[in-house]
């Protein structure tokens, strides 16, 4: 799920899986935008068991971020910064108020949304190796009747997002899901059936335009050449050979381990009514226990998502991964560059990210670096690693919605931005209006 927080340094970021255009434009439910609670303080707390920081500097400048964060009305955040030679910094934040849920630790478990399009991505590139698969191959060939104008959209367009189709996630049925308002799952194939049922966002291979549907429909794909099924596929060809240990595909929103899986927040309908756009219906709201001026949202059922971001992993294991991808650890060198060959997200920025193969570009203010965001309720991460891989840096927040508020959304994207000038040993360009 993806939103970009109104006021963010980074006009370009995306936290993927976005629901918040499509809840206003719907306004069957407009939990689009929310504050933290603004009634109480919130007081920043480290609580994890930090490693020493790599240096003096940056260390205490993430932390002043870090505490800005939590100042600014974010439940929690977590950074873990690895250079690849010295320690990595981990740091964690928390509001008060939220401790007596969960200690919140660098080294806990967290949904981490649509960075679960990487691992899609390598798990279509390995089979293109193994020459099961062609990224020149039309939908159409694999799933025939299923999408309209199949003929004429390949694995490429849907892997990075050119395909032109819809985003099911604007379908009534799946917002429902998205807020807990709704507890009944939907199938994959319903899932696709949503999302082609939309009207087209352009024509096939003109223009990126991000959609989960080309994730569901690669999903389906490679359940049906490999005759095996996605949780099998991620533990056979990811998580078992790299020792991922505490990374899953969640199939419901029930955790795996317990007290391991960190737990999200979104803002209550209270705090949320203020901010709604004009037309909203009354008592438009997240499913959840109330927690000072929030909801829990952790055990929203995130299968909705599926093969476009029900993933959940820790900073370590999600590190782990893609320092492996970028130093060729996963995939051949052909397969690899293929997963790295983008398009521009954003024609007329000079700034813009740019999408590979389910592996993304971002051009932050100390250099370029590859990797995913990701946003789920209850959670907004973005996971990066340099062009060597050897340096990787996560950023986990405890909210995703609420980031849509100007300043929380900025607190936020100055911690990413902070952790990834870190993680290639520079310092953040302090802006200048």
């Amino acid at each position: 799920m993806s939103i970009r927080p109104a006021g963010s340094p980074d006009s370009t970021r995306r936290v993927t899986l976005t629901v918040a255009a499509g809840l206003a434009v719907l306004a069957t439910i407009a939990a689009c935008a929310g504050p933290a609670d603004s009634a109480v303080p919130l007081a920043a707390h480290d609580v994890s068991a930090t490693a020493p920081p790599a240096s003096p500097t940056p260390g205490t400048a993430l932390t002043t971020l870090l505490d800005d964060a939590v100042a600014a009305g974010v439940p929690g955040v977590v950074v873990r910064v690895d250079d690849g030679v010295r320690e990595p910094i981990e740091l964690a934040r928390q509001a008060d108020w939220t401790i007596a849920d969960h200690r919140l630790t660098v080294h806990d478990q967290f949904r981490m949304g649509s960075n679960t399009k990487t691992m899609i991505g390598v798990l279509v590139l390995q089979l293109v190796a193994e020459q099961r698969l062609s990224l020149e191959d039309s939908i159409e060939k694999w799933l025939p009747g299923a999408v309209p104008n199949g003929n004429e959209i390949t694995l490429r367009m849907l892997l990075n997002h050119t395909s032109g189709l819809a985003d099911y996630i604007y379908a009534p049925e799946v917002l429902a899901l998205i807020t807990g308002q709704s507890t009944t799952p939907l199938p994959p194939a319903r899932l696709l059936e949503m999302g082609v049922s939309l009207p087209a966002l352009s024509p096939p291979g003109t223009r990126h335009a991000y959609s989960n549907t080309n994730y569901v429909a690669l999903g389906m794909v490679l359940e049906d050449v490999s005759g095996e099924t996605m949780e099998s596929l991620f533990q056979q060809r990811i998580l078992d050979p790299l020792e991922l240990s505490d990374t899953y595909l969640a199939t419901d929103g029930e955790s795996r381990d317990g007290d391991l899986l960190a737990d999200g927040y979104e803002p209550d309908a209270e705090h949320l009514a203020p901010l709604l756009p004009p037309g909203t219906p009354e008592g438009v709201a997240f499913a959840g226990e109330s927690r000072n001026g929030h909801v829990t949202v952790t055990s929203i059922d995130p299968s909705w998502a599926w093969a476009a971001g029900a993933v959940v992993s820790t900073p370590q294991d999600w590190q782990r991964f893609l320092r492996a991808l970028l130093s060729g650890e996963v995939l051949p060198p052909a397969q690899l560059a293929e997963m790295k060959d983008t398009v521009v997200e954003i024609p007329d920025d000079p700034a813009s990210a740019r999408y590979g193969l389910g592996l993304e570009q971002y051009q932050s203010p100390c250099g370029p670096v590859w990797g995913h965001t990701g946003g789920i309720p209850g959670y907004s991460s973005a996971n990066y690693v340099d062009e060597a891989g050897t340096r990787s840096v996560t950023v986990v927040t405890t909210t995703q919605f609420g980031l849509l508020e100007a300043e929380l959304g900025a607190a936020d994207q100055a911690v990413i931005d902070g952790a990834v000038c870190t993680m290639l040993g520079e310092t953040l360009p302090v802006a200048t209006n």
